[in-house]
């Protein structure tokens, strides 16, 4: 095949080149990878799936599930798939307009999950500090509002990423030291002045996870505030129960996502394949994780699952 032939210098073409210094384990890598990347895919669809087929799940807090589910897919379809074609058959080639393609819809995703997780910090907060209005307040049309205002967010602020790739001069050799084309590894080949580029990632860094996590904390401390006016230890435990399963994948989440951001930028001493092992196992861990904690944290939702799979 003509993939296979391709050289570093062909101006139409990049060369991801999988995790350098690890090719030899190329193999076992892509067993762990694929295994999480299937797991995740199919909690997810059977998320999508029971909440689809039950009308008692159609309500806000399932709605918002469902969006996760989807961005959960939509992140681990966006890096896996050609990962594991460089492991498994060494197609390291793609496209310049791949390329950007991929870099538009890896970003796109993570900050419309970021938002996800914002609109679920909410929807804890009128759960547990207005309780009596929750039924009117997050209605399925106003979850359906914010997933749309999300939407919009992400595609506005990570559009710019491939139009500024798009105006960078490359290098004769066009080899990305990565699985996927992450902006600043796609940046990082250029001959030109990346200064913007590294300008507007922080931006985004800023704009899109500061403000999110300063939105998560603002409503965790109201909630906070909200269960200590409560007498009852046992209303406290209840209360603080329900935001168990948001807390574990908010941290699974923002934890790996900031750590790959930032080490992109400053963490020369960190050694290439680990931060390449590590940004892949973000695509794939939060979106294999997040089905088995809120399928073991909600019970309504364990019983739908449990009665399905019990007919498969």
């Amino acid at each position: 095949m003509a993939v296979f032939n391709l050289t570093p210098s062909d101006p139409s073409m990049f060369i991801l080149m999988g995790i350098p210094g690890l090719e030899a384990a190329h193999l076992w890598i892509s067993i762990l990878f694929s295994m999480f990347y299937i797991i995740g895919l199919m909690g997810n669809f059977m998320i999508l799936f029971v909440v689809g087929k039950e009308q008692t799940l159609h309500k806000p807090m399932y709605l918002l599930l469902c969006m996760l589910a989807v961005t959960d897919i939509g992140m681990s379809t966006s890096a896996m798939p050609k990962a594991l074609c460089i492991f498994w058959f060494n197609l390291k080639g793609i496209t310049v307009g791949g390329c950007l393609t991929q870099t538009f819809f890896l970003h796109t995703v993570y900050t419309m999950h970021s938002a996800v997780l914002v609109t679920m910090a909410f929807d804890r907060y009128v759960a547990i500090c207005n309780p009596l209005r929750y039924a009117t307040i997050l209605t399925n049309t106003c979850i359906a509002n914010l997933g749309l205002v999300g939407l919009i967010r992400a595609v506005l602020f990570i559009l710019p990423m491939p139009l500024l790739l798009r105006r960078l001069p490359f290098c004769a050799n066009r080899i990305i030291a990565h699985t996927y084309c992450d902006h600043m590894a796609v940046a990082k080949t250029s001959c030109g002045d990346i200064t913007v580029n590294r300008m507007y990632g922080l931006v985004i860094v800023f704009l899109v996870i500061g403000l999110d996590l300063a939105l998560i904390v603002l409503s965790y401390g109201l909630i906070i505030r909200a269960v200590l006016r409560i007498s009852s230890k046992k209303a406290h435990q209840k209360a603080l129960n329900t935001c168990t399963a948001h807390i574990c994948v908010m941290l699974i989440s923002y934890t790996s996502v900031l750590f790959t951001t930032l080490t992109h930028r400053f963490g020369q001493g960190i050694a290439l394949h680990v931060h390449i092992i590590l940004a892949n196992l973000y695509f794939i861990v939060p979106p294999m994780l997040n089905p088995i904690i809120y399928g073991l944290k909600n019970k309504e939702l364990r019983d739908k699952m449990g009665k399905y799979t019990c007919r498969i």
